[in-house]
């Protein structure tokens, strides 16, 4: 019986499965669709149930490929979550007391306008690691809190339970109390110099400390994967890493310097802390993982609107995603740019209060000019995060790339062409998979440390045949619209 590890990637927008073989190969996926609803301008929820139930359908549906082949035997699971969602269960069955809130969610921005001083930044900044902004999970537990529990009798009384997706799912497969300590450092609660959940923060934000699970390290028993499928019956659940950060560990990012971009709905730009560069102020310091060694230090960049932006022009034109997406690869923008900027701007600016914004518009633009620069939107923000990066990680010779934009030519060609550097393309499209799979490998035994960083991985070296004189003015014409968005008064 050949030892394979199933890996479930629960995102925002749908949960994936795979099954992984010794070799690291890919030989099964499946896919659950997850829905996400906007009760109000801004404000972005999920139903934890639904959730709980495309994980189930997922590993159901994957397994159902290898049914009857023989020699599949899962030694381990291993899950990957989206970050800074939050939401509030009760701790005798599991189920959710309030809606999940998503990272994309902007109800808590007075909230934030309340508790922000010069005083309240710097420290927050300083424990967390990160800016004090409503796409962390403290705001949007805080909301709940007062929604739900405005008295806090029962975020102290210890029957419900608070904290993010790793902590949830966890939670129904019966595991302990705990979340693991890179999805923690996401929640603007954890003291990532510690590795603790922060007094001063939770007193800030009103959190108690009766409500938070046990911070866990990346890799050990979790809990076991009966409750996800007959056939996972003792099957331990491994190893749980937080969706970006799986991405780098499966990019083979173990070193600083290595630097990924995950392209999704919205994306992420990390990669390992270099010790003792202070780094930009537009960049996150967070908790990549602890794979049995402490706790792995990485720098981030945030950006909220990538896939997203394609989408909301593909329902504006009442188009399929799929064929507004090739019109936008085969257009040009003629000086058109969309700042996506739905719900303000994310790194490197960190600027809630910047809005949505369409610049250069002639009379001759239209419908093909404005998807062109919908995707330029894409290249534009990940070139902003890595010029702030440059100052932070020296030595970044390429730009590794996952996620479904980064199967598009003209998104890479703009790409590489805007940051002076080749991107690479990973061939495998679910790195936040493939990282936590390998890692649960790692604790089962399938790998050790040597077999892992040697393993097979399908990338290709993506140079820009851009021209210097069009890069040069685009970015001038999208600094100028940046500028224009984050204009005040």
């Amino acid at each position: 019986m050949a030892a394979h590890i199933l890996a479930i990637d629960q995102g925002t927008s749908a949960t994936k499965c795979i099954l992984v073989d010794a070799a690291g190969r890919m030989v099964a996926k499946a896919t659950a669709p997850l829905s996400e609803y906007l009760p109000l301008p801004g404000w972005v929820e999920q139903d934890a149930e639904e959730i709980w139930q495309s994980v189930l359908q997922a590993v159901q549906a994957c397994l159902a490929q290898v049914s009857g082949v023989p020699g599949v035997q899962v030694a381990g699971v291993g899950i990957s979550t989206q970050r800074e969602s939050a939401l509030v269960w009760q701790r005798s069955d599991g189920r959710a007391v309030t809606p999940l809130l998503s990272w994309q969610d902007q109800r808590t921005v007075a909230l934030r306008d309340r508790l922000s001083t010069d005083a309240v930044e710097k420290m927050v900044r300083e424990r967390s690691g990160l800016p004090l902004d409503p796409m962390f999970s403290a705001l949007k537990l805080a909301w709940l809190l007062d929604e739900f529990d405005p008295q806090r009798e029962q975020a102290r009384s210890g029957n419900w339970c608070a904290g993010t997706v790793d902590a949830y799912l966890l939670g129904r497969l019966g595991a302990d109390f705990v979340t693991e300590v890179g999805n923690a450092s996401r929640t603007q609660l954890l003291n990532v110099h510690t590795g603790d959940w922060d007094a001063d923060l939770l007193a800030l934000f009103g959190i108690p400390r009766q409500l938070l699970p046990r911070v866990h390290a990346s890799r050990g028993v979790f809990a076991t994967a009966d409750k996800l499928h007959p056939a996972l019956e003792g099957v331990p659940v491994l190893s749980v890493m937080a969706d970006s950060h799986s991405a780098l560990f499966a990019h083979g990012g173990f070193e600083p310097g290595q630097v990924k971009a995950t392209l999704g709905t919205g994306s992420s730009v990390m990669a390992l802390a270099p010790s003792g560069v202070a780094h930009h102020p537009g960049m996150c310091l967070t908790i990549a993982w602890d794979a049995g060694q402490g706790p792995v230090l990485a720098l981030e960049g945030n950006i909220r609107a990538a896939g997203a932006t394609l989408r909301w022009l593909a329902d504006l034109f009442e188009m399929p995603l799929d064929d507004a997406v090739e019109l936008a690869s085969r257009s040009a923008s003629n000086g058109v740019c969309l700042v996506p900027g739905f719900n303000g701007l994310g790194a490197p600016w960190w600027d809630t209060q910047a809005v949505g914004l369409v610049s250069g518009l002639t009379l001759s633009a239209g419908k093909s000019a404005l998807m062109a620069a919908g995707l330029e939107s894409i290249a534009h923000q990940v070139a902003d995060v890595i010029d702030a990066m440059d100052q932070s990680v020296p030595g970044m010779r390429k730009l590794y790339l996952d996620g479904g934009p980064s199967r598009n030519p003209r998104l890479l060609d703009m790409l590489a062409g805007y940051i002076s550097r080749p991107v690479v393309q990973c061939a495998d499209p679910e790195l936040s998979a493939l990282g936590v799979a390998h890692l649960a490998g790692l604790q089962a035994g399938v790998w050790d440390w040597a077999g892992l960083k040697a393993l097979a991985r399908a990338q290709n070296d993506v140079p820009s045949t851009l021209a210097a004189a069009e890069v040069a003015a685009s970015r001038h014409n999208w600094s100028h619209a940046v500028a224009r968005a984050r204009l005040r008064g």
